[in-house]
Protein backbone atom coordinates (compact mmCIF):
# COMPACT_ATOMS: atom_id res chain seq x y z
CA UNK A 1 0.00 0.00 0.00
CA UNK A 2 1.39 3.28 -0.99
CA UNK A 3 2.37 6.00 1.70
CA UNK A 4 3.02 9.88 1.99
CA UNK A 5 3.24 12.43 4.17
CA UNK A 6 1.10 15.33 3.71
CA UNK A 7 2.26 18.49 5.35
CA UNK A 8 0.80 21.62 5.08
CA UNK A 9 2.67 25.13 5.39
CA UNK A 10 0.26 27.31 7.34
CA UNK A 11 1.41 30.88 7.64
CA UNK A 12 3.40 31.02 4.53
CA UNK A 13 0.00 30.89 2.86
CA UNK A 14 0.20 34.51 3.46
CA UNK A 15 3.30 35.22 1.60
CA UNK A 16 1.56 36.37 -1.11
CA UNK A 17 4.00 36.77 -4.32
CA UNK A 18 6.87 35.68 -2.35
CA UNK A 19 4.98 32.86 -1.44
CA UNK A 20 6.44 30.56 -4.08
CA UNK A 21 10.55 31.38 -2.31
CA UNK A 22 8.95 30.07 1.10
CA UNK A 23 8.25 27.09 0.25
CA UNK A 24 10.92 26.59 -2.21
CA UNK A 25 12.93 27.05 0.45
CA UNK A 26 10.92 24.61 3.41
CA UNK A 27 11.10 22.14 0.36
CA UNK A 28 15.07 22.31 0.57
CA UNK A 29 14.86 21.77 4.09
CA UNK A 30 12.60 18.97 4.24
CA UNK A 31 15.24 17.37 1.36
CA UNK A 32 18.24 18.14 3.58
CA UNK A 33 16.60 16.48 6.78
CA UNK A 34 14.89 13.36 5.24
CA UNK A 35 18.10 12.52 2.91
CA UNK A 36 19.56 9.88 5.54
CA UNK A 37 16.22 7.79 5.20
CA UNK A 38 16.58 7.37 1.74
CA UNK A 39 15.62 8.93 -1.44
CA UNK A 40 12.24 11.10 -1.68
CA UNK A 41 9.99 13.08 -3.85
CA UNK A 42 9.16 16.22 -2.64
CA UNK A 43 7.07 18.05 -4.60
CA UNK A 44 3.83 20.88 -4.16
CA UNK A 45 0.47 21.24 -5.32
CA UNK A 46 -3.03 22.94 -3.99
CA UNK A 47 -1.57 24.50 -0.73
CA UNK A 48 0.05 21.09 -0.15
CA UNK A 49 3.47 19.27 -0.32
CA UNK A 50 3.92 15.98 -0.62
CA UNK A 51 7.23 13.70 0.90
CA UNK A 52 6.73 10.00 -1.12
CA UNK A 53 9.56 7.55 -1.03
CA UNK A 54 11.34 6.40 -3.32
CA UNK A 55 12.92 3.21 -2.51
CA UNK A 56 11.43 0.00 0.17
CA UNK A 57 12.54 0.23 3.72
CA UNK A 58 11.60 3.71 4.37
CA UNK A 59 11.38 4.86 7.87
CA UNK A 60 7.93 6.59 8.15
CA UNK A 61 8.44 6.74 12.19
CA UNK A 62 12.11 8.96 11.73
CA UNK A 63 10.84 10.89 9.24
CA UNK A 64 7.87 11.73 10.70
CA UNK A 65 9.65 12.94 13.48
CA UNK A 66 12.28 15.02 11.76
CA UNK A 67 9.56 17.04 9.84
CA UNK A 68 7.76 18.32 13.34
CA UNK A 69 11.15 19.85 14.04
CA UNK A 70 10.94 21.70 10.65
CA UNK A 71 10.48 25.14 10.97
CA UNK A 72 7.73 26.33 8.18
CA UNK A 73 5.47 23.37 8.87
CA UNK A 74 2.05 24.21 10.66
CA UNK A 75 0.77 20.42 9.85
CA UNK A 76 1.88 16.94 8.57
CA UNK A 77 0.31 13.51 8.76
CA UNK A 78 1.25 9.90 7.15
CA UNK A 79 -1.08 9.13 4.37
CA UNK A 80 -2.26 6.27 2.32
CA UNK A 81 -2.81 6.71 -1.72
CA UNK A 82 -5.22 5.21 -3.92
CA UNK A 83 -7.06 5.79 -7.38
CA UNK A 84 -9.46 8.44 -7.22
CA UNK A 85 -12.44 5.79 -7.82
CA UNK A 86 -15.36 5.51 -4.81
CA UNK A 87 -14.69 1.33 -4.74
CA UNK A 88 -10.54 2.25 -4.40
CA UNK A 89 -11.16 4.39 -1.40
CA UNK A 90 -13.57 2.33 0.31
CA UNK A 91 -11.17 -0.67 -0.30
CA UNK A 92 -8.10 1.50 1.06
CA UNK A 93 -9.76 3.04 3.80
CA UNK A 94 -10.94 -0.47 5.31
CA UNK A 95 -6.88 -1.93 5.14
CA UNK A 96 -5.31 1.42 5.71
CA UNK A 97 -7.11 2.58 8.50
CA UNK A 98 -7.74 -1.38 10.43
CA UNK A 99 -4.83 -0.35 13.05
CA UNK A 100 -6.40 2.30 14.25
CA UNK A 101 -10.54 1.79 14.08
CA UNK A 102 -9.91 -1.93 15.76
CA UNK A 103 -9.17 -0.39 18.98
CA UNK A 104 -11.47 2.75 18.76
CA UNK A 105 -14.70 3.22 19.65
CA UNK A 106 -16.06 6.44 17.99
CA UNK A 107 -15.45 8.30 14.62
CA UNK A 108 -15.95 10.87 11.93
CA UNK A 109 -15.49 11.31 8.60
CA UNK A 110 -14.56 14.56 6.28
CA UNK A 111 -14.19 14.77 2.84
CA UNK A 112 -12.42 17.16 1.00
CA UNK A 113 -12.96 17.32 -2.82
CA UNK A 114 -10.80 19.19 -4.61
CA UNK A 115 -11.23 17.40 -8.13
CA UNK A 116 -15.04 18.37 -9.20
CA UNK A 117 -15.46 15.63 -11.61
CA UNK A 118 -15.52 13.17 -9.11
CA UNK A 119 -19.16 11.48 -8.95
CA UNK A 120 -19.57 11.67 -5.36
CA UNK A 121 -19.62 15.00 -3.20
CA UNK A 122 -18.24 15.57 0.10
CA UNK A 123 -21.28 14.99 2.31
CA UNK A 124 -21.45 12.10 0.14
CA UNK A 125 -17.54 10.93 1.10
CA UNK A 126 -18.35 11.50 4.26
CA UNK A 127 -21.23 9.50 4.08
CA UNK A 128 -20.26 6.34 2.12
CA UNK A 129 -17.08 5.99 3.21
CA UNK A 130 -18.46 6.06 7.34
CA UNK A 131 -21.29 3.48 5.65
CA UNK A 132 -18.32 0.98 4.72
CA UNK A 133 -16.08 1.90 8.13
CA UNK A 134 -19.57 0.96 10.24
CA UNK A 135 -19.78 -2.66 8.44
CA UNK A 136 -15.82 -3.79 8.97
CA UNK A 137 -15.84 -2.49 12.34
CA UNK A 138 -19.25 -3.24 13.88
CA UNK A 139 -18.23 -1.81 16.94
CA UNK A 140 -17.74 1.68 16.23
CA UNK A 141 -20.20 4.44 16.72
CA UNK A 142 -20.17 8.11 14.97
CA UNK A 143 -19.88 10.79 16.78
CA UNK A 144 -19.33 14.29 15.18
CA UNK A 145 -19.07 16.29 18.05
CA UNK A 146 -16.11 14.46 19.77
CA UNK A 147 -14.64 11.62 17.79
CA UNK A 148 -11.51 9.58 19.30
CA UNK A 149 -10.72 9.72 15.67
CA UNK A 150 -11.21 12.00 12.81
CA UNK A 151 -10.69 10.06 9.34
CA UNK A 152 -10.17 12.33 6.62
CA UNK A 153 -10.37 11.94 2.98
CA UNK A 154 -8.95 14.25 0.55
CA UNK A 155 -9.98 13.97 -3.94
CA UNK A 156 -7.14 15.74 -5.05
CA UNK A 157 -6.40 16.14 -8.90
CA UNK A 158 -4.02 12.68 -9.65
CA UNK A 159 -5.31 10.66 -6.80
CA UNK A 160 -7.39 10.33 -3.47
CA UNK A 161 -5.69 10.57 -0.10
CA UNK A 162 -7.04 8.77 3.38
CA UNK A 163 -5.30 9.57 6.63
CA UNK A 164 -6.06 10.14 10.23
CA UNK A 165 -5.59 13.41 12.46
CA UNK A 166 -2.89 15.39 11.56
CA UNK A 167 0.28 16.36 13.91
CA UNK A 168 1.00 19.80 14.91
CA UNK A 169 4.21 20.57 13.11
CA UNK A 170 7.13 23.44 14.51
CA UNK A 171 5.23 26.09 12.30
CA UNK A 172 7.38 29.55 12.20
CA UNK A 173 9.04 29.99 8.56
CA UNK A 174 11.17 27.96 7.04
CA UNK A 175 15.42 28.66 8.34
CA UNK A 176 16.91 31.48 6.04
CA UNK A 177 14.45 32.83 4.84
CA UNK A 178 15.05 35.57 7.39
CA UNK A 179 18.40 35.61 6.78
CA UNK A 180 21.21 35.08 9.08
CA UNK A 181 22.52 36.36 12.88
CA UNK A 182 24.26 35.01 15.60
CA UNK A 183 23.68 33.96 19.12
CA UNK A 184 26.15 34.27 22.09
CA UNK A 185 24.94 31.12 23.92
CA UNK A 186 25.97 30.40 27.31
CA UNK A 187 25.51 27.11 28.97
CA UNK A 188 22.06 28.36 30.29
CA UNK A 189 18.36 27.77 30.00
CA UNK A 190 18.04 30.87 28.18
CA UNK A 191 19.94 31.55 25.27
CA UNK A 192 19.17 28.17 23.72
CA UNK A 193 15.21 28.82 24.22
CA UNK A 194 16.32 32.17 22.23
CA UNK A 195 18.31 30.86 19.60
CA UNK A 196 15.09 28.69 19.09
CA UNK A 197 13.20 30.97 19.05
CA UNK A 198 14.30 33.22 16.33
CA UNK A 199 15.30 30.25 14.22
CA UNK A 200 11.74 29.61 14.73
CA UNK A 201 11.34 33.45 12.65
CA UNK A 202 13.64 32.15 9.65
CA UNK A 203 17.13 33.35 10.59
CA UNK A 204 19.75 30.96 10.04
CA UNK A 205 21.78 30.60 13.31
CA UNK A 206 25.71 30.75 13.87
CA UNK A 207 26.52 31.09 17.39
CA UNK A 208 29.24 32.65 19.84
CA UNK A 209 30.61 31.07 22.96
CA UNK A 210 32.72 32.42 25.30
CA UNK A 211 34.95 29.84 27.34
CA UNK A 212 37.29 30.67 30.51
CA UNK A 213 40.17 27.85 31.03
CA UNK A 214 40.83 27.09 33.84
CA UNK A 215 37.07 28.73 35.22
CA UNK A 216 35.50 26.78 33.11
CA UNK A 217 36.04 23.15 32.71
CA UNK A 218 35.54 21.30 28.94
CA UNK A 219 32.58 20.06 30.74
CA UNK A 220 31.37 23.40 30.14
CA UNK A 221 32.23 23.88 26.47
CA UNK A 222 30.84 20.13 26.17
CA UNK A 223 26.97 20.96 27.50
CA UNK A 224 26.92 24.16 25.25
CA UNK A 225 27.49 21.68 21.62
CA UNK A 226 25.05 19.73 23.33
CA UNK A 227 22.83 22.27 23.62
CA UNK A 228 23.45 23.39 20.06
CA UNK A 229 22.80 20.05 18.66
CA UNK A 230 19.33 20.12 20.46
CA UNK A 231 18.68 23.66 18.68
CA UNK A 232 20.09 22.48 15.38
CA UNK A 233 17.38 19.50 15.02
CA UNK A 234 15.05 22.52 14.65
CA UNK A 235 17.28 25.03 12.89
CA UNK A 236 19.69 22.83 10.98
CA UNK A 237 23.56 23.21 11.50
CA UNK A 238 25.09 26.10 13.22
CA UNK A 239 28.56 27.58 13.17
CA UNK A 240 29.99 27.08 16.39
CA UNK A 241 32.98 30.23 17.78
CA UNK A 242 34.35 29.30 20.76
CA UNK A 243 36.07 32.59 22.17
CA UNK A 244 38.87 32.30 24.74
CA UNK A 245 37.89 34.87 27.30
CA UNK A 246 40.07 34.13 30.41
CA UNK A 247 42.73 36.91 29.74
CA UNK A 248 39.82 39.51 29.86
CA UNK A 249 38.13 38.79 32.60
CA UNK A 250 41.68 38.44 34.33
CA UNK A 251 41.91 42.02 33.22
CA UNK A 252 38.61 43.51 33.79
CA UNK A 253 38.95 41.70 37.74
CA UNK A 254 42.41 43.83 37.98
CA UNK A 255 41.67 47.18 36.49
CA UNK A 256 37.91 47.78 36.77
CA UNK A 257 35.84 48.43 39.83
CA UNK A 258 33.74 45.33 41.15
CA UNK A 259 30.32 46.37 40.38
CA UNK A 260 31.00 47.00 37.43
CA UNK A 261 32.62 43.82 36.61
CA UNK A 262 29.59 41.67 35.21
CA UNK A 263 28.47 44.67 32.82
CA UNK A 264 32.29 45.54 31.17
CA UNK A 265 32.24 41.68 30.52
CA UNK A 266 28.97 41.94 28.73
CA UNK A 267 30.03 44.75 26.95
CA UNK A 268 33.28 42.62 25.90
CA UNK A 269 31.30 40.33 24.86
CA UNK A 270 29.50 42.16 22.46
CA UNK A 271 32.30 43.95 20.99
CA UNK A 272 33.32 40.13 20.14
CA UNK A 273 29.99 38.59 19.16
CA UNK A 274 29.59 41.69 16.88
CA UNK A 275 33.22 41.32 14.72
CA UNK A 276 32.81 37.61 14.27
CA UNK A 277 29.04 38.08 13.43
CA UNK A 278 30.41 40.34 10.66
CA UNK A 279 33.09 38.24 9.40
CA UNK A 280 30.55 35.36 9.08
CA UNK A 281 27.87 37.32 7.20
CA UNK A 282 25.28 37.69 10.11
CA UNK A 283 24.15 41.63 10.48
CA UNK A 284 22.60 40.90 13.91
CA UNK A 285 23.16 39.46 17.08
CA UNK A 286 21.03 37.38 19.43
CA UNK A 287 20.65 37.11 23.59
CA UNK A 288 18.96 35.34 25.74
CA UNK A 289 18.30 38.25 28.08
CA UNK A 290 14.88 38.89 29.80
CA UNK A 291 13.94 42.63 31.14
CA UNK A 292 15.18 42.73 35.15
CA UNK A 293 15.56 38.97 35.36
CA UNK A 294 19.46 39.61 36.74
CA UNK A 295 20.96 42.96 37.76
CA UNK A 296 22.80 42.89 34.22
CA UNK A 297 19.14 42.86 32.41
CA UNK A 298 17.84 45.96 33.64
CA UNK A 299 16.95 48.38 31.14
CA UNK A 300 20.09 51.18 32.34
CA UNK A 301 22.24 47.36 32.21
CA UNK A 302 21.03 46.55 28.56
CA UNK A 303 21.47 49.71 27.19
CA UNK A 304 25.20 50.30 27.88
CA UNK A 305 25.72 46.77 26.89
CA UNK A 306 24.17 47.60 23.23
CA UNK A 307 26.09 51.33 23.56
CA UNK A 308 29.31 49.37 22.23
CA UNK A 309 27.79 47.65 18.85
CA UNK A 310 26.23 49.23 15.70
CA UNK A 311 24.47 46.04 14.58
CA UNK A 312 20.71 45.23 15.94
CA UNK A 313 20.30 42.91 18.96
CA UNK A 314 17.19 40.86 19.14
CA UNK A 315 16.24 39.88 22.64
CA UNK A 316 13.36 37.66 21.86
CA UNK A 317 12.60 36.40 25.45
CA UNK A 318 13.01 39.93 27.13
CA UNK A 319 9.20 39.88 28.19
CA UNK A 320 8.98 37.12 28.75
CA UNK A 321 9.26 35.44 32.82
CA UNK A 322 11.51 32.49 33.52
CA UNK A 323 7.98 30.06 34.16
CA UNK A 324 7.32 30.63 30.46
CA UNK A 325 11.18 30.22 29.35
CA UNK A 326 11.64 27.05 31.19
CA UNK A 327 8.34 25.46 29.83
CA UNK A 328 9.90 26.42 26.29
CA UNK A 329 12.77 24.98 26.77
CA UNK A 330 11.00 21.64 28.46
CA UNK A 331 9.70 21.53 24.76
CA UNK A 332 12.39 21.71 23.24
CA UNK A 333 14.67 18.91 25.35
CA UNK A 334 17.32 21.49 25.78
CA UNK A 335 16.44 22.13 29.66
CA UNK A 336 17.90 19.06 31.09
CA UNK A 337 20.61 19.74 29.90
CA UNK A 338 21.53 23.46 30.56
CA UNK A 339 20.63 22.59 34.68
CA UNK A 340 23.81 20.56 34.50
CA UNK A 341 26.26 21.94 36.73
CA UNK A 342 29.14 23.00 34.72
CA UNK A 343 29.40 27.04 34.96
CA UNK A 344 29.69 29.15 32.27
CA UNK A 345 32.26 32.21 32.27
CA UNK A 346 29.12 34.84 33.10
CA UNK A 347 29.80 33.40 36.39
CA UNK A 348 33.45 33.70 37.11
CA UNK A 349 34.31 37.17 39.05
CA UNK A 350 30.44 37.75 39.87
CA UNK A 351 30.32 41.05 41.77
CA UNK A 352 28.67 40.86 45.39
CA UNK A 353 26.89 44.12 44.29
CA UNK A 354 26.60 44.41 41.15
CA UNK A 355 25.56 47.86 39.33
CA UNK A 356 21.84 47.36 38.44
CA UNK A 357 21.50 51.13 37.20
CA UNK A 358 24.51 51.91 35.33
CA UNK A 359 25.17 55.03 32.92
CA UNK A 360 26.94 54.93 29.46
CA UNK A 361 29.69 57.56 31.11
CA UNK A 362 30.32 55.35 34.51
CA UNK A 363 30.71 52.34 32.58
CA UNK A 364 33.45 54.12 29.90
CA UNK A 365 34.93 55.57 32.68
CA UNK A 366 35.37 52.11 34.46
CA UNK A 367 36.98 50.52 31.72
CA UNK A 368 39.09 53.20 30.80
CA UNK A 369 42.09 50.76 31.94
CA UNK A 370 41.58 47.89 30.14
CA UNK A 371 43.53 48.00 26.77
CA UNK A 372 40.48 46.95 24.76
CA UNK A 373 40.97 46.71 20.86
CA UNK A 374 44.12 44.45 21.63
CA UNK A 375 42.20 41.59 24.11
CA UNK A 376 39.56 41.89 21.27
CA UNK A 377 42.48 41.14 18.73
CA UNK A 378 44.02 37.87 20.28
CA UNK A 379 40.86 36.90 21.00
CA UNK A 380 39.40 36.91 17.77
CA UNK A 381 42.70 35.55 16.74
CA UNK A 382 42.53 32.62 18.70
CA UNK A 383 39.00 31.86 18.72
CA UNK A 384 38.52 27.94 17.33
CA UNK A 385 35.52 26.79 14.17
CA UNK A 386 33.30 24.26 14.08
CA UNK A 387 30.06 23.03 12.68
CA UNK A 388 27.10 21.38 15.03
CA UNK A 389 24.27 19.50 13.56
Amino acid sequence: MKEVILIKNGELALKGLNRSTFEDSLIRSLKRRLKELGEVSVTKSQSTIYVEPQEDGFDFEEALARVGKIFGIAGYSRACVCEKTPEAIYEHAVQYLRPVLETAKTFKVEAKRADKSFPLRSPEICREVGGVLLDAFPHLRVDVHHPEHTVFVEVRDYAAYIRVEQLRGAGGLPVGTAGTATVLISGGIDSPVAAWTMAKRGLKLNAVHFASPPYTSPRAEQKVRLLLKKVAEYSGAIGLRIVPFTEIQDEIAKCCPEEYFTLIMRRMMMRIAERLAEKSGSPALITGESLGQVASQTLPALVTTDAVVSMPVLRPLIGMDKEEIIRISRMIDTFETSILPYEDCCTVFTPKHPKTRPTLEACAASEAKLEIEPLIKKAIAETTFSIIE
